[in-house]
């Protein structure tokens, strides 16, 4: 029997979640003022943030398991602004402190500076019905 390989692996999933993310970036930076679209936004930034966060010991694991301690512990410091940034981004978002979900963008666009979303992309709005799902609403 030949090897498994798994179509959706946590590195294929971070990089459909770090182009959402910056595909949101760029229309919330066009936002005017909060509203509903802006929430969806910053809440779909802020739960794909924390999926990313969460895939990273999934991504170390094989590794770990061959012993590259040193990379898999590079890759993980990589990666530790993500869940950081999520936790920013819910907790203004929920007092609705817009200027801390400004920052928090900015801060999120300088780390994904270099992913690359061509115009003719077929993400989507992959951001619809995020603030239902972070709030609970």
């Amino acid at each position: 029997m030949g090897r498994l390989i798994n179509p959706d692996s946590a590195g294929k999933e971070r990089t459909q979640l770090t182009k959402g993310i910056v595909l949101a970036i760029r229309e919330l930076a066009k936002q005017t003022e909060p509203g509903a679209e802006f929430r969806d936004l910053a809440a779909f930034i802020s739960l794909a943030l924390e999926k990313i966060s969460e895939g990273i010991d999934i991504s170390v694991a094989a590794w770990e398991k061959r012993g590259y301690w040193v990379k898999a512990d590079k890759f993980r410091m990589e990666w530790l602004w993500s869940g950081q940034y999520a936790e920013k981004m819910k907790t203004a978002l929920l007092a609705e402190d817009w200027a801390g979900v400004a920052m928090v963008m900015t801060q999120t666009a300088q780390k994904l500076a270099k992913i690359q979303v061509p115009a003719g992309h077929r993400l989507g709005r992959p951001w619809v019905g995020a603030w239902k799902e972070l709030s609970g609403k």
